[in-house]
């Protein structure tokens, strides 16, 4: 992994990340880390289990969009009450 150094922060950013982190429980270090994958990666960053299966689905189809069936009304409760015996 390569090291990154940042010059000329000014010291607002510094205490913002310095709060983001606490916030998250982590180091400085973590949040900048954290803070650049989502905004170099929006896309591998949603933890949506819907939509994680939605993208894979997308690729092993190679994109088409299967046609959903139509929905039915849902069927009736059943009666448990005594007078049904």
């Amino acid at each position: 992994m390569t090291t990154l150094t940042v010059h000329n922060l000014d010291d607002a950013m510094e205490k913002q990340l310095q709060i983001s982190a606490k916030q998250h429980n982590c180091s400085t270090e973590e949040e900048v880390y954290r803070i650049l994958k989502q905004a170099l990666f929006p896309i591998e960053n949603q933890t949506n289990l819907g939509s994680r299966l939605h993208r894979q689905i997308l690729a092993l189809t190679n994109g088409v969009e299967l046609e959903l069936p139509a929905r039915s009304l849902p069927r009736a409760a059943p009666d448990f009450s005594e007078n049904n015996k």
